[in-house]
């Protein structure tokens, strides 16, 4: 076994599998995707630990891939099937989207960097991930061009609601990621049912903000 298929192994059964993520398709693909391909040459040594980790290059604004851990978690908790389109926002460089293309129907992922989102889409066509479409957006934006979509993904957390994303839900749709409106900032679930919105919170969890989705303090007299 390889120096990174072996840490492969070591996050999901160090990291994954005791966050009481089952999922076997998500196992799986955690094992199968290198999560090494997707982070700058110098951080490779990095990929596998339990930390959300800086993907930017070369000046630009920081962008993270989320721990393991929380990711897969909140996989498990959308609930994916296999014919499900799946809208993954804030994909940095395309991670979150290759894990889930391995059991999803079609893959859309958005990226506010251009340059970003250009090097998630050739990381991914190397890998073969012929189901995934990488197009340059704000995290708050999605895609509606090409909504409704069944399930859609925040690689990263959100201050604010994210009522644009809501509206890009089908009926029976889920929008899973963090809500750090208030603290702890929790990973939470929106489930659309004929318009209505409801809201569970899943679990505390900590990430990095997604560009476009801090509150803005207002403005005070």
């Amino acid at each position: 076994m390889s120096g990174f298929a072996a840490a492969r192994q070591k996050m999901v059964d160090g990291q994954v599998r005791p966050s009481d993520v089952t999922d076997i398709r998500i196992l799986d693909a955690m094992l199968a995707v290198p999560r090494e391909a997707f982070v700058p040459d110098n951080k490779q040594a990095l990929a596998y630990l339990d930390l959300d980790l800086d993907v930017s290059e070369g000046g630009s604004a920081k962008r993270f891939m989320i721990q393991p851990a929380v990711l897969a978690k909140m996989l498990q908790a959308a609930e994916i099937k296999e014919a499900d389109r799946v809208l993954v926002v804030g994909c940095a460089t395309g991670y979150a989207a290759a894990v889930i293309a391995r059991f999803a129907s079609q893959v859309t992922a958005t990226e506010s960097d251009s340059a970003l989102a250009a090097k998630a889409q050739g990381i991914l066509a190397r890998l073969g991930c012929g189901n995934v479409t990488v197009g340059t957006a704000a995290p708050a934006d999605g895609d509606p061009a090409n909504a409704p979509y069944d399930v859609i993904i925040m690689n990263g957390a959100t201050e604010i609601v994210p009522e644009r994303l809501y509206g890009q839900l089908r009926s029976g749709g889920r929008l899973v990621g963090v809500f750090a409106m208030s603290r702890p900032a929790r990973a939470t679930i929106v489930t659309c049912r004929h318009g209505d919105f409801g809201h569970r919170s899943l679990f505390d969890a900590a990430a990095p903000v997604l560009p476009g989705m801090e509150l803005v303090p207002a403005f005070v007299f």
